[in-house]
């Protein structure tokens, strides 16, 4: 598989599990988890510790890999998801966040966009294997339910799979 195919995200939770950490993306304003691409000769891991960092402000240290998720469409990638643990630095707003925020796991944001609600409950079950799902919650059919509620976020999200970014 293509490395450009393939993303990384991070969870980080807070020491006692209750919070989450998310980032409030600039090109498209939702709270998501930190993420992104892999670079040319880049580990997965590599990847994510520096994603985080640049998104956050934050060292990282990665516990486990906590899934693969497989896409079924062109919205989404395959995605290596990873719990972290903060080791050092601090919050910092960046070219590509807007806001950096430790959320209640009971009270995660409205707008929080599929499918990291699900990524999140799946990194919070603690589970001792590696679990591997497809990505059903990015759909097309969401896509348009979606346009229809927040036609702007949508528009924003696809300009953003073509490489055009409005950064706010």
């Amino acid at each position: 598989m293509d490395i450009k195919d393939q993303s990384v995200i991070s969870v980080c939770f807070s020491d006692d599990r209750k919070q989450v950490l998310l980032i409030k993306r600039r090109d498209v304003p939702v709270w998501v988890l930190p993420g992104g691409a892999i670079e040319e000769n880049e580990s997965f891991e590599e990847a994510c510790e520096r994603e985080t960092f640049e998104e956050t402000g934050y060292q990282v240290k990665i516990l486990k890999k906590v899934a693969e998720y497989t896409p079924i469409n062109k919205l989404s990638k395959y995605t290596h998801f990873y719990e972290c643990q903060i080791i050092s630095g601090k919050a910092k707003i960046t070219d590509e966040s807007k806001d950096i925020k430790f959320f209640n796991i009971d009270n995660l944001p409205k707008r929080l966009p599929p499918p990291y609600p699900y990524w999140i409950e799946d990194a919070f079950l603690n589970k001792k294997f590696i679990i591997k799902k497809k990505i059903f919650s990015v759909n097309y059919r969401s896509l348009i339910l979606n346009l229809l509620k927040h036609p702007i976020l949508v528009i924003r999200f696809l300009l953003t799979k073509i490489g055009l970014t409005i950064n706010t």
